[in-house]
């Protein structure tokens, strides 16, 4: 039997009509009646184009207040969405949209021309849409849980990218998970400096909706403009990579930020202890999370009680959740799996990476890692960065972590690279925050690395390349030199 829900929009701008939805940076603002409204209204547009349900429908924007209708829209007609990134070439495009078998793709106004060479059809933006005559069609008025909403392609940084399928249910238990766990305040104000074509952004702007809280949107991430709303604008939560715990760390300097922030949730990937730490000095409060697009953001958190005391842990499993670590030696360390109604059902047309990577409800993540005692879980790193030198296990991020506790380092990253004697060795790519040299970098790391994890390499290097949530892309690393 069908589990459904009322649209979540409609039942928020019937509870709480007056309720700010959206917030820009110029100081705008869009209530839950008027973000119900202009979707709407874009959902008949749409239909006007042809788009019914079951539509397969391109978005290709920056964060802007006509994405988030155009989200809603499709959800109101029962089409899907396939987000898709600003960063990738034509080439990385056509591969996604003929892949996810999308038949109108609509974009921001300035994006449009680049499109072009775009295998579509149909190829209209944002304010074409809303020149269009609406289609008087009947609008979705409840939510089928099991239905498919979106479709974000992973990163594929091995092999093609995979459509990830997120079902209303996915985002659903992923915004309950996330109440159970930080808990909602009526004061709440969340910002989203991250893509909203990313699942971590798109999850952010759903749970604005059905907790009926504000977010505040940013097109970009941007250091002043974070630091000034957090100071100045009540936020509350922040979504964050590390990059920008770092940057906004040393834009505060010896300031302190106000009471009224009470969640830096930071996902992206293993983070750096020695950053954790200084954050922890400054009365930060940077929460480890674990996440996917696979889990429509977040699965795993630390709790706001254990922020504190478990630093360099993402916490456990959020409330609806289940984990479990497969080990394939004697060793700790071992596989990440999770279960969970937040999790996807699977890949777009993909049967082989289905029957691979699915078993029973359980997701092999590809990611590695360990629990302690208490059952807190500890990213490791990526399976596919592991660097197996002399049969030796390395782990990139632990040696990423110990060289960015120097000063002098502002941002550091390290690859595998081919080597005849020992298989692969690490390497370190470096962007200097002051003057310092290969030799001492390596006198700090002696003292902290085993032998065998020293990098056989440093290079200084102008910047780290990073995808569009400004996640450490360590396939490009070795492009740099």
């Amino acid at each position: 039997m069908a589990e459904v829900i009322p649209h979540w929009l409609t039942k928020q701008a019937d509870l709480s009509p007056e309720a700010i939805a959206m917030e820009l940076e110029d100081g705008s603002t869009v209530t839950f009646k008027i973000l119900k409204e202009k979707s709407q209204r874009f959902a008949k547009q749409l239909a006007q184009r042809g788009v019914s349900e079951g539509s397969h429908v391109g978005i290709l924007s920056t964060n802007q207040i006509p994405m988030i209708v155009a989200i809603h829209a499709l959800s109101y007609l029962g089409a899907v969405g396939v987000l898709l990134n600003t960063r990738l070439t034509a080439e990385e495009l056509n591969y996604q949209v003929t892949d996810a078998e999308v038949s109108i793709l609509i974009t921001a106004d300035h994006l449009k021309e680049s499109c072009q060479t775009l295998n579509v059809n149909h190829i209209q933006s944002f304010s074409d849409i809303e020149a269009q005559p609406g289609k008087e069609v009947t609008l979705k008025s409840e939510l089928d849980l099991g239905n498919t909403f979106t479709i974000i392609y992973t990163s594929g940084t091995t092999g093609f990218p995979k459509g990830v399928l997120h079902t209303y249910g996915n985002h659903w238990w992923s915004a309950i998970g996330s109440a159970l766990n930080l808990g909602l305040n009526k004061d709440d104000k969340w910002l989203i400096p991250l893509p909203i074509f990313h699942v971590s952004g798109l999850s952010t702007s759903i749970k604005s909706v059905i907790y009926g809280m504000p977010v505040y949107l940013l097109e970009k991430f941007d250091t002043e403009a974070v630091h000034q709303a957090i100071i100045n604008k009540g936020i509350t939560i922040v979504s964050v990579v590390t990059m920008m715990v770092q940057r906004l760390m040393d834009r505060l300097g010896d300031e302190s930020y106000p009471k009224t922030l009470r969640c830096m949730l930071l996902g992206g990937g293993p983070a750096p202890k020695p950053m954790l730490e200084r954050a922890k000095e400054k009365k930060i409060p940077v929460f480890q999370s674990y996440g996917m697009t696979e889990t429509a953001s977040q699965i795993v958190t630390l709790g706001p009680k254990d922020a504190l005391e478990k630093i360099g842990s993402a916490g456990k499993p959020l409330f609806p959740a289940q984990l479990k670590i497969e080990q394939t030696t004697d060793e700790l360390v071992g596989e990440i799996l999770v279960k969970g109604p937040m999790v996807t059902n699977g890949y777009f047309k993909n049967e082989d990476a289905n029957s691979k990577l699915f078993d029973n409800g359980w997701l092999a993540t590809g990611d590695v890692g360990y629990l302690d005692d208490e059952g807190f879980l500890y990213v490791v790193d990526r399976r596919k960065d592991l660097i197996i030198s002399g049969g030796e296990n390395i782990y990139p991020s632990e040696i990423e972590s110990v060289l960015s506790g120097m000063e002098q380092i502002r941002e550091v990253g390290v690859a595998g690279k081919t080597d005849n004697v020992w298989g692969q060795v690490p390497i370190a790519y470096v962007v200097k925050h002051k003057e310092v040299t290969v030799e001492a970098i390596y006198t700090y790391a002696e003292k902290r690395l085993a032998k065998y994890k020293l990098p056989k390499e440093i290079h200084f290097v102008e910047g780290i390349p990073r995808n569009a949530s400004n996640k450490l892309v360590r396939s490009k690393l070795i492009d740099l030199y």
